[in-house]
């Protein structure tokens, strides 16, 4: 998938496609005011504000309309430099332009880009003529709150997108729809996995099946590390202001916490673990010869989050991160950093996953420590990931503010890109908890320390892995793995429920599906609920002993002894196969 933003030839296109949006709107409603409308990684949109007007997607083709209209001018595009007055002057009409320029930097260039009698305050760039915005498609129209912020208006957002010619354009379209299929929500309210009340906005509920799945993963995640060899703790969600103070956060974080008081003090949730596991480290010695100390925690944390980015599992106010923080002497750090990285590798093969790696450097402002101990680290993490066989794009400035990272981006099965897992080399913490051990000469030594993750957190990975697979999970992740189905409950169904039975006393999820249906409808619910395997229970397979068996999305069955199937299953959950 392309990332429009990134694209030298797409993004100025969706730009200047903004532009004709905002027109084709002015024209159809004069009254509209336009706040931003950026490019984004799949199209552009506009915020506007029509007033009383609400749009709906069916007002979307009437604006398509007027858009190509406004398009066969081939009118110009032309960019003007305007000082701050005349800015505020030309705008003076439109308190979001007018919101837009008091808040730019003193010295910047105000720059307006106009098209016949169309201007639009803007950056730029821009393409040359409207002539060239011929191939564009309206997708959504949607609420969002002026700046985000929900004591704000609504305005509305129209979402589109723009390309060279036809057939990118209906190759992204497709991609769309096939996106659509696969949409986390969705599938989660189909197969039963997740739920979102209107009591809990950003706070997802998990439902029988995404329990299952959810279980799944987390045991999973505790037996490869615990083949790495980590140890295991669980922190306190809340904890006091003087901590949050210590670690930094309050200073660096604050707007982003859930606050409350107990006792007259001062205590916040935590939106992230690190601080607790500082906390656990400093609770006892350590020698030179216990290191490194590989510590993982699945800790629970909360974030305050805009309401209108809120997106089922992908962005919520609480989440678990698969959190780990290694404890090491200088001489280790390229050694393990390296080792991290091969059991990232292993770890999203086993999911058909691949990935790029990006090093996030330090931040221009917002940072804590000293200059030379974030180029040394930046240093460190950069060699490391190319000991282990990879390399690594630089993206300078995104630093986590107490130090630099190695984010690993992966690519799901639609080829779209989501940062999961991270290696964050810390000097800093160590030092304001005046962590310690014992050295080999008797002197007391200051630990280095590495944060990680890999899933990223567990519901956000769950939602990305719901897409990937379009809700069909492989064998040893799926809820449920079979379903037994005779023909007719009446002459099969006794069989039906011997041959459930051992399954089910075999570790195999399985259900029965002996309703007073026809065979052809249970069969579909089968398909459509994504369950990978469905056994079909005739009167032949009564008599012989043995079940038929069919795959997801194959109309073939095939004909075994229920030994023989149970072993089949065994090995494919065993084997982690996809």
């Amino acid at each position: 998938m392309i990332n429009i933003k990134e694209d030298k030839k797409l993004m100025p296109l969706n730009h200047s496609c903004a532009h004709l949006l905002a027109e084709a709107v002015k024209k159809l409603y004069p009254e509209a005011k336009f706040w931003v409308g950026p490019v984004i990684e799949d199209g552009f949109y506009y915020d506007i504000d029509l007033g009383d007007k609400t749009l709906t997607d069916d007002d979307l083709p009437v604006i398509e309309k007027e858009m190509k209209k406004i398009a066969k001018g081939n009118k110009r595009i032309i960019r003007h430099e305007l000082t701050r007055e005349e800015a505020l002057e030309k705008f003076k009409d439109d308190p979001y332009k007018i919101d837009l320029i008091n808040n730019m930097p003193e010295g910047e260039v105000i720059t307006c880009y106009t098209q016949g009698d169309f201007t639009d305050l803007c950056r730029g760039p821009h393409v040359e003529s409207t002539k060239e915005l011929r191939h564009f498609k309206l997708l959504r129209v949607s609420g969002a709150y002026f700046k985000g912020d929900s004591k704000n208006k609504m305005l509305q957002r129209i979402y589109g997108v723009c390309y060279e010619n036809e057939e990118d354009l209906n190759k992204h379209l497709e991609f769309l729809e096939e996106a659509k299929k696969r949409d986390h929500k969705k599938l989660g309210k189909e197969l039963g996995l997740f739920m979102i009340s209107e009591y809990g906005p950003g706070f997802p509920f998990f439902l029988p099946n995404g329990m299952i799945l959810r279980n799944i993963l987390e045991n999973f995640w505790y037996e490869e590390h615990t083949k790495e060899g980590y140890e295991f703790i669980k922190t306190p969600i809340m904890l006091n202001q003087e901590l949050w103070e210590k670690s930094g956060h309050w200073a660096n974080y604050r707007e982003n916490m859930y606050i409350s008081e107990i006792d007259d003090r001062t205590f916040a949730i935590k939106p992230m673990n690190c601080p607790g596991g500082m906390l656990v480290y400093k609770n006892s010695l350590h020698s030179y010869k216990d290191l490194p100390i590989r510590c993982g925690e699945l800790g629970q944390v909360h974030r305050h989050e805009a309401s209108g980015a809120l997106n089922g599992l992908f962005r919520v106010r609480t989440f678990t991160q698969d959190d780990a923080h290694i404890f090491m002497r200088e001489d280790q750090i390229e050694s393990e950093i390296i080792r991290l990285i091969n059991f990232i590798d292993r770890v999203y093969s086993l999911f058909n996953l691949s990935y790029d790696i990006e090093l996030s450097t330090r931040p221009e402002d917002k940072f804590i420590g000293s200059i030379e101990s974030w180029d040394r680290a930046e240093t460190i993490l950069q060699n490391a990931c190319k000991q282990a066989g990879h390399d690594c794009k630089i993206n300078p400035g995104d630093g986590a503010f107490y130090g630099p990272k190695l984010d690993f981006h992966i690519k799901d099965s639609l080829g779209r890109v989501w940062q999961c897992g991270t290696i964050q080399l810390d000097n800093n913490l160590p030092e304001r908890f005046d962590l310690t051990y014992i050295d080999k000469d008797g002197s007391k030594k200051r630990p280095i320390m590495l944060h990680r993750v890999i899933f990223g957190s567990i519901e956000r990975f769950i939602g990305i892995l719901i897409e990937h697979f379009a809700g069909l999970f492989p064998l040893w992740l799926a809820p449920i793995q079979v379903v037994v189905i005779p023909v007719s409950s009446e002459y099969q169904g006794e069989y039906a429920e011997k041959v459930y039975e051992e399954l089910k006393n075999n570790g195999i999820r399985v259900e029965l599906d002996n309703r007073n249906e026809k065979l052809g409808y249970r069969l579909r619910e089968a398909q459509t609920r994504k369950i990978n395997y469905t056994l079909i229970l005739g009167d032949k397979e009564k008599t012989d002993n043995t079940i038929s068996y069919r795959c997801h999305g194959e109309k073939d069955t095939t004909t075994v002894s229920t030994k023989d199937f149970i072993n089949l299953l065994k090995d494919e959950i065993s084997t982690k196969k996809i």
